[in-house]
Parts: C-alpha cells; sequence; structure tokens
C-alpha cells in the first residue's frame, strides 16, 4: 500500500521554519510592544518590584492568606461576610459536585438549567421582595446584559460617572444613546433627562447607577433617584455588587437603608442587580425585577443567552452563604462595627478616608508613585490592600482601598492600623514624615510619571 506524501518519514528534516524568517506581526500588536518595552512605565515598574497587580496567593485562609510563601492579613478582600473558608459552605459546594457534576456546560438558554438555578431564583427574590430574579455567569456580564438587553434603538441611558465598568460595558453594548452624569451630581441628571425629554418626550429612559460605589465605599442617593426615575417615566437600574448582603436591614442592599420595614425603597427599583462574588463568596451575578422583565431578560440579554451558566457548586456556595446570612444576624453586626472601628482609626491616625459609608474604605495616599511603594511597604509588613490609581481615581488621589470581613480579629485589624500608621508616616502620608524614596529607586520613580501605562 502506497501512502500519502504527508506520511513520509521526515525525522532527518531540517525543522519547519529554521530558515524561514518570522513573519512580521500586525501593527495592531504595535501597543502591545509599546506596553512591555523595557524603557516603559510597565517594565520598570516591575523591575523596581513596585507593580502591586497579579500577586499570587497560594493559600486563603480567610482574614489571612500565603503570598510567596509568608502569611499575610487580607485588607483587601470583597469577602465581607468572611464565609469563603466557612465549612459549611464548603461542604455545600462538595455536595452540588458530586450530585451535578463540576460543571453544567451549557447556557441556560438551552441544557444549563438545573432545579438549583431555579431555587437560588426563587430565593433571591423573596429575599429582595420582587416578583422574579435571573442568575448570570459573573456579575461582569449581569450588568452588561442587562443595560445592553432592556435598552434599544432610539432609548437614552444616564450613567453616573463612577459606575463599574461593567455598566459601561452595557451601555457600549447597547444602541441606544448614553448620557453620563457627574458622579452622584443629581442637578446634572435632572439637566439631562430635561433635555432628553424635549429631545423625544417618548423615548425609552434608563438610569443606571451603583448601590454602593466601589472606589469610594459611598451609597447612592436612593430616594433622590427614585424620585427622578419617577418624574420623568425613567427605570432606574441599581448595581448592588457591594450592597447585596451588607448593607441594609439583614442585607438587602442599598435600597432597603432607605424608607421603613426590612425592604425600605428596594420595590421601588426597576431593575436589582448584584454579584455573588463578594458577599456570597462564589461567583456569579443576579438581576430581581417584575415578572415580564425577567422573562424579556432571559431571552434577550446576550451575556444570558450565549453564556455557560453557573457551575452547580458556585450556586450552591451561594444557597448555603444566603442561609447563614438569614440564620446569623450576628455577622452583619460585627461587619459594621469593625467598619466603624477601622473608619474612625484611620481619621484618628491622619488619614483621608473620604466619606466612606461601607466596609469599602479607600485611604488617600498621593500620586501614583507613592502608592505603589506604600503598597510594597504595607506587604512587607505583612498587609495586603488594592492599590488603586488613575484613572479609576482622580490624578492625585491614588489610594489603598481597604476592605473588611465579618471575621477579621481584634488583633488583626489592630495591626493593619498600627502598619498603616508606620508605613503612612515614613512616606510622609501622615504626621510630615519623610518620604520612602531612595537614590536606587530615584530613575524608576521618574519613569512612573512618563506616561499613563501603569493606571
Amino acid at each position: 500500500m502506497t501512502m500519502p506524501d504527508f506520511y513520509e518519514d521526515d525525522s532527518e528534516a531540517a525543522p519547519a521554519g529554521a530558515d524561514t524568517p518570522a513573519p512580521s506581526e500586525p501593527s495592531l500588536f504595535e501597543k502591545c510592544h509599546e506596553f512591555t518595552d523595557e524603557s516603559g512605565q510597565y517594565a520598570q515598574t516591575k523591575a523596581a518590584d513596585l507593580y502591586p497587580y497579579f500577586r499570587p496567593i497560594e493559600r486563603n485562609e480567610g482574614t489571612t492568606a500565603i503570598m510567596n510563601g509568608d502569611e499575610i492579613v487580607m485588607a483587601g478582600s470583597n469577602n465581607y461576610l468572611g464565609l469563603t473558608s466557612d465549612e459549611r459552605v464548603k461542604d455545600a459546594a462538595r455536595a452540588a459536585v458530586t450530585k451535578y457534576g463540576t460543571g453544567c456546560t451549557g447556557s441556560r438558554f438551552l441544557n444549563g438549567t438545573l432545579d438549583l438555578h431555579l431555587e437560588l431564583e426563587e430565593r433571591l427574590a423573596d429575599f429582595l421582595g420582587r416578583e422574579r430574579a435571573v442568575l448570570f455567569s459573573t456579575g461582569y456580564m449581569t450588568n452588561e446584559g442587562v443595560v445592553q438587553g432592556i435598552t434599544s434603538k432610539g432609548d437614552y441611558i444616564f450613567s453616573d460617572k463612577d459606575n463599574h465598568a461593567c455598566i459601561v460595558a452595557g451601555t457600549k453594548a447597547s444602541l441606544a444613546e448614553t448620557r453620563r452624569y457627574r458622579h452622584d451630581d443629581l442637578d446634572h441628571l435632572r439637566t439631562m433627562l430635561e433635555r432628553a425629554h424635549e429631545e423625544n418626550p417618548d423615548a425609552g429612559k434608563l438610569i443606571a447607577t451603583d448601590g454602593v460605589f466601589s472606589m469610594s465605599g459611598t451609597i447612592a442617593q436612593v430616594p433622590e433617584l427614585i424620585e427622578l426615575a419617577e418624574e420623568f417615566d425613567a427605570a432606574l437600574m441599581l448595581d448592588d455588587a457591594h450592597a447585596v448582603g451588607v448593607v441594609g436591614p439583614g442585607g438587602r442592599g442599598s435600597a432597603a437603608t432607605f424608607g421603613d420595614g426590612p425592604m425600605g425603597r428596594t420595590q421601588d427599583v426597576h431593575l436589582h442587580t448584584g454579584t455573588f462574588s463578594k458577599s456570597f463568596s462564589s461567583a456569579g451575578g443576579f438581576c430581581a425585577a417584575s415578572e415580564d422583565v425577567i422573562e424579556y431578560l432571559r431571552h434577550e440579554a446576550s451575556t444570558h443567552v450565549f453564556s455557560a451558566s453557573m457551575p452547580p457548586a458556585s450556586v450552591a456556595t451561594v444557597l448555603k452563604c444566603l442561609d447563614i446570612l438569614q440564620e446569623e444576624p450576628e455577622r452583619l453586626e460585627r461587619l459594621w462595627e469593625i467598619s466603624d472601628y477601622m473608619r474612625e482609626g484611620f481619621r484618628e491616625r491622619g488619614f483621608d478616608v473620604w466619606t466612606s459609608q461601607s466596609p469599602i474604605i479607600p485611604v488617600v495616599v498621593g500620586d501614583m508613585e507613592t502608592c505603589f511603594r506604600f503598597w510594597r511597604d504595607l506587604v512587607a509588613e505583612g498587609v495586603f490592600v488594592n492599590a488603586v490609581v488613575p484613572p479609576a481615581v482622580p490624578p492625585g488621589q491614588s489610594l489603598m482601598r481597604t476592605s473588611y470581613m465579618a471575621t477579621h480579629s481584634d488583633d488583626e485589624l489592630d495591626g493593619i492600623l498600627d502598619a498603616f500608621e508606620r508605613v503612612g508616616a515614613k512616606h510622609g502620608v501622615i504626621g510630615g514624615g519623610a518620604s520612602g524614596s531612595s537614590g536606587a529607586e530615584s530613575d524608576t520613580d521618574g519613569a512612573l510619571h512618563s506616561n499613563g501605562r501603569a493606571s
């Protein structure tokens, strides 16, 4: 039998491409090479060990973690209820894997709906006092899909300038016209609503806002937003990623903090979204609304229709965390005691924490250069936080974004404050101390201002 030529033994042949020059890359990738060039800010920041992102954690133990073989206190996690390491939660996840397997291998629209998904949707709707809820695979995809799915060409979207990137992604995916109002400036929002009404009185309108803003920890002016939505026949979308499970009676979110009863003004919000990657120690997201709206989104939100559904273990984790949240209200009480203690502790030591109203407490340190050094020195002190630089915050307002868990001990909290005090004095952020810069780092520090790559 004669074998085709491509089966012939070519073991003695030269390696493929040995004498062929590498093909030139498309110009699209030029920005990638510029970003990683050794003369650029990114490379020099990494070389000076000032780069604070993508640091691997080798073991997560709740309020502490192992990084580079060393134990650190975690003050930069969104694990607000401290349930990621709770044995009851891990047992629920293991049981779900045993019963359903590791994944659903399909979208909710087709083969990816489990009875477990339906159970969680019913529980969430009941918890938030809404007719119905729908799950998404991530919190990011929730907001992107809801904004894209609920708006159409000819509609208007009004978005707070400090909204999370997932809402921004939704506005870009939508065919509606987007207008961004100044952060928390409802007079500016009113002006935009009036102008849109004059342009097209019959157009659909969506007001989208974070419930708790992720950088500042402040709560949106929900009652005033509800009034504006009613006045201008707009739908109000509230992203409670950092609020459900954290703020309001029983952790029902930012709208629940206003008004009477356990639900507060929750039922006056038309689209209530959130994520499971924070208080619920999992991954995924949800939207709660009226029956008709949810049924429409199940068919029109692209990120729901065309994405694999939440894995069984993730769903079971959320269900167990919701059980614990409702059965152990003392967790929320402890979380707020900790938040108040830390906020006051930072202020007493001279730090600027803006007007935080939640377990997210920003600590302003100044420019980006100081921010990176401050972060590095905190890690050396055994404390992990998140370094936040422009454009996520205004220039000169780079900060350490700290956040707390109900399971932090008093000793851990005092240790965090003490570490901040030492590092803050070293870098002149508090107490008029000298900057911690050294001559060996001066070249790299100068490069930090050469372009915006590290931001």
